[in-house]
């Protein structure tokens, strides 16, 4: 597993999944809305932590830059 993200990518998905928890906690969120959100904020937190997104393997996508690559 090759890592593909970088810190600005890791920040937004980190930041993301933290809004989706503060709706749901401030009950602006519930029901199937706030399944599907929690979801989702649980993968963005995996990937962030991981520095690895499966579905930019097969897109061809990464945002690390060179510099990083190299480490």
């Amino acid at each position: 597993m090759e890592k593909n993200m970088g810190n600005l990518d890791r920040i937004i998905r980190t930041l993301l999944a933290f809004v989706v928890i503060l709706l749901y906690l401030f009950g602006l969120i519930s029901g199937i809305t706030a399944i599907i959100l929690g979801i989702f904020a649980v993968i963005f937190l995996l990937t962030s932590f991981v520095s690895f997104c499966p579905l930019y393997v097969p897109l061809k996508i990464s945002t690390l830059r060179k510099s990083d690559k190299e480490r």
